[in-house]
């Protein structure tokens, strides 16, 4: 089944991943991006690789300490509610409980779902502690963590405001 829908949606899952893998971690070869692909779940071949990489508009760039490294233009510049719609396909889901917000994510994305929730800078977020695929995100003061919650789910589910 080459032509899918699961496929498609694959395709933008991992694309989301790469994109998340390149603004929130060094990667300096597709070898090396490959390795973190494989550790969230998607094995690709290097031919498939270099096509995500040319859709995705990566470029390699050089380091002031010297080596190379890949950039996304348009992850340097997502802010806002855009940094955090970038990211909706990594989040697999989002609970608030009595004191905070608890979001799950694929594997390895919690660091770079947590980077968007920051820099959308959400008046109602106090900040976030991410570990690997788990979020805690901390409500502002006299916010309740359901408004929190809600709130995310909503722009994930609808994609960012125009």
């Amino acid at each position: 089944m080459a032509h899918s829908t699961h496929n498609s949606n694959e395709h933008g899952a991992r694309r989301a991943t790469i994109r998340s893998l390149i603004r929130s971690t060094v990667v300096g070869t597709q070898e090396d991006l490959r390795r973190r692909l494989k550790k969230n779940g998607f094995q690709v071949t290097q031919a498939t690789l270099s096509r995500d990489l040319a859709r995705l508009g990566a470029r390699r760039v050089a380091l002031p300490s010297g080596g190379t490294v890949y950039e996304v233009d348009e992850m340097r510049v997502r802010e806002g509610i855009e940094a955090l719609a970038s990211v909706a396909p990594m989040v697999t889901s989002v609970v608030d409980t009595s004191t905070m917000v608890v979001i799950q994510t694929l594997t390895g994305a919690a660091s770079a779902v947590a980077l968007a929730i920051d820099r959308a800078r959400l008046k109602e977020s106090a900040g976030t502690i991410a570990g690997d695929d788990t979020i805690f995100v901390a409500p502002a003061k006299g916010v309740p963590p359901s408004r929190v919650a809600r709130n995310l789910l909503s722009l994930w589910m609808k994609g960012a405001p125009q």
